[in-house]
């Protein structure tokens, strides 16, 4: 697990053990939980970055990869042990789930931009076969939990100031009590962008309420906001324009004003009833509605066919779901016990989707019209059972049916109705041992079973057609994870997990080209890994973390990637492309004792491995590391506590690309890095008596 570069050594017992309720859908320790899960805390969190974005702080964390792409139209490339990777914008294969709502649409797509970081607690990221309890698209599942800790009345006001006008403003009200806690978080950020035409605006407004109705019922009411009105899109670079000038945009990009407005309205409420001392139940509901306006950098020409969908897309989509979950513990005797969770989920989302042409950024002529659905029915159960002292055996399964439907409202003479449905269903069951070998000392294995969809926007286009792609499979994988959790000490933890997942008809990126893609399955694909963690206190003054990923990802068949002149053979054992290598962060911290103005610094080191471009491998981002420095201070005075922060990323000014665009047609691949950048930041928290 993952640590603050800040905490003290009286403070490492409660890091190193921090309480996680993802692996087995129930509290337990970090340390005692069966499967590979890392956890970040607040103190990360504030100390990595101006809270904008998730891969400022989860970078430390083993087996993810969250590409800053520099492009808040497109948001961050985010996969775990490869799952997400094709991703040309927005969150896919990898669930999202915010205070226990869902953040993914019931077809598995989420957006990162959706997490308001600012009022984050901790931030927890689970990896492996476990992980596919939570159903379609669960290749890991990153669940964000609001900050609820505040023991008396607290009012906390940030702000953060960095190049090329980048500044971000908070403001948190936050209480916590006994049987009540309440917080409150709301944000504006701006940046001008490094790039051309990289411009970005983002509102946020997170909240959670929470009360205890009766001794035995706990009640909260979480909801979120995003007001993002600007984000333009540079779009990705050849080669050649990566290496003549970073900071160019695309031509096409700049001529058809390429950006994306988005709004989005979610809460929810979560219930947790204690029925007895040995049974509990949770419920959840909630509803949502996001609206999208995103202009792309189709050529004009290229809109003019009668089946063409035009260059801009707009839809205004409404979501809604529920689920339950009852946990019961049944004793056998005073070692062992067995633990029965089961519980069912419908989630279902609504959307009114159009298409105009783009002429230069201003909307012309109608050229799609549809009426989009699609549902989704799970029923899982899982059973722990302590068979032994030290031995504990972990089995479950679910099964999940999702449905799509498209009504076709643009019908012409040459443009068909293409109304349509299509469905999806499986059932996965997982399995695992945990061996408890010595105090300090936890050994587990995992196996288990997992599918995933494609989202609607991967089922919207067909090459050379009208109508969704009803013709793509839903990719199955079966996953194996081996791994150890061991203390030396209570000042230092070790983590490591060896994985091996073989999939069949793996969804991955066809055609690429003026921002709107076509996906297509590849058949066979095998990905194979060890991931790393250590985090330790080194005597009073020092704290080191390290973590590191080995990922080898390849096709296991040959295929044709592509259509027409495009198309390109791809070999069996060629790289999944977007798919990182190698990762690895490495941080050494000193919080000295009695610092005056309460000093403290970091140096952090973060490597990126090769990343492939295209499946035919034809060219690659270069592997890169980059230093970053930090050094913060903190003071109290007549109940406030001030705190600043100083950062320089990218100290050595690395030339690199922060992530790629996977088979663009125009061999635009790449989208660059910041150079070398500073940040300051403030922090003014009074807690009231």
């Amino acid at each position: 697990m993952c640590a603050s570069g800040s905490a003290r050594a009286d403070d490492a017992t409660t890091v190193l053990d921090s309480v996680t309720v993802s692996a087995r859908r129930g509290h337990e320790s970090s340390f005692d939980s069966p499967a590979a899960i890392s956890a970040v805390t607040r103190e990360t969190i504030e100390a990595a970055g101006p809270q904008v974005n998730l891969s400022e702080s989860l970078s430390r964390v083993p087996g993810i990869s969250v590409l800053n792409r520099q492009n808040y139209a497109q948001d961050l490339q985010l996969s775990i042990r490869g799952f997400g990777a094709r991703s040309t914008f927005g969150i896919r294969g990898v669930r999202v789930i915010i205070d226990g709502i869902p953040a993914t649409m019931p077809d598995g797509q989420a957006q990162a931009s959706s997490i308001a970081l600012g009022s984050a607690g901790r931030i927890e990221v689970l990896r492996g076969p476990l992980a596919l309890l939570y159903g379609n698209a669960s290749g890991g599942v990153v669940q964000v939990f609001t900050e609820d800790d505040a023991v008396r009345p607290t009012s906390t006001y940030s702000a953060a100031v960095g190049p090329y006008g980048l500044w971000r403003i908070g403001t948190k009200f936050s209480t916590s009590s006994p049987g009540y806690g309440l917080t409150v978080d709301a944000s504006w950020f701006q940046t001008d962008g490094w790039r051309e035409h990289s411009g970005a605006e983002r509102g946020q407004l997170n909240g959670r309420w929470q009360t205890d109705v009766t001794p035995n019922l706990h009640s909260s009411i979480v909801f979120n906001v995003l007001d993002q009105p600007l984000s333009l899109d540079p779009g990705g670079l050849t080669r050649a324009q990566w290496q003549a000038d970073r900071t160019q945009a695309v031509a096409a990009n700049l001529l058809q004003d390429a950006r994306k407005t988005v709004r989005q309205t979610q809460v929810g409420n979560v219930n947790e009833w204690r029925i007895d001392s040995d049974t509990s139940a949770t419920a959840r509901l909630y509803v949502g509605q996001r609206d999208l306006d995103n202009a792309l950098s189709t050529p004009l020409a290229a809109q003019q066919a009668p089946t063409s969908s035009g260059g801009i897309v707009q839809f205004s989509r409404v979501y809604a779901g529920a689920g339950l979950l009852v946990s019961r513990r049944v004793r056998l005797d005073d070692d062992r016990s067995l633990r029965l969770t089961a519980g069912v989920e419908a989630d279902r989302m609504r959307e009114n989707r159009q298409g105009y042409i783009d002429n230069a950024g201003q909307q012309g002529a109608l050229k799609r019209d549809e009426r989009n659905v699609v549902d989704d029915r799970d029923v899982f159960a899982q059973a722990a059972w302590d068979f032994a002292a030290a031995w504990t055996l972990t089995v479950g399964a679910r099964h999940s049916s999702v449905r799509f439907r498209s009504d076709d409202h643009f019908i012409t003479p040459t443009n068909p109705d293409d109304s349509g449905a299509v469905d999806y269903a499986a059932t996965d069951p997982v399995a695992g041992i945990a061996w408890r070998l010595r105090p300090e000392l936890n050994v587990y294995a995992n196996v288990g079973r997992g599918f995933e969809t494609p989202t609607f926007t991967e089922l919207a286009y067909r090459p050379g057609a009208t109508g969704l792609n009803t013709g793509l499979l839903a990719s199955h994988s079966r996953h194996a994870e081996i791994g150890f959790k061991w203390k030396p000490s209570a000042t230092h933890r070790l983590d490591v997990a060896a994985f091996d997942i073989a999939t069949r008809d793996e969804l991955v990126v066809d055609t690429n080209d003026g921002g709107r893609s076509t996906f297509r399955n590849a058949g066979r694909t095998r990905r194979t890994g060890i991931e790393l963690s250590y985090v330790g206190q080194l005597g009073d003054d020092w704290r080191a973390t390290l973590s590191a990923t080995q990922l080898r990802a390849r096709y296991g068949d040959t295929f044709t990637s592509g259509s027409g002149a495009a198309a390109v053979p791809v070999a069996s054992g060629n790289h999944l492309p977007g798919t990182p290598g190698r990762s690895a962060f490495a941080e050494l911290a000193w919080a000295p004792r009695g610092a005056w103005g309460g000093f403290n610094a970091a140096v952090e080191a973060v490597h990126t491995g090769r990343i492939y471009v295209d499946d035919a491998n034809s060219d690659a981002a270069p592997a890169a590391t980059v230093i970053n420095l930090r050094a913060g201070f903190a003071q109290d005075l007549r109940g406030w506590r001030f705190a600043e922060l100083v950062r320089l990323d990218n100290a050595a000014n690395r030339h690199y690309t922060g992530s790629v665009i996977v088979n663009e047609a125009n061999k635009r691949y790449f989208e660059p890095a910041l150079p070398r950048a500073w940040l300051l930041s403030l922090n003014a928290r009074y807690a009231f008596d």
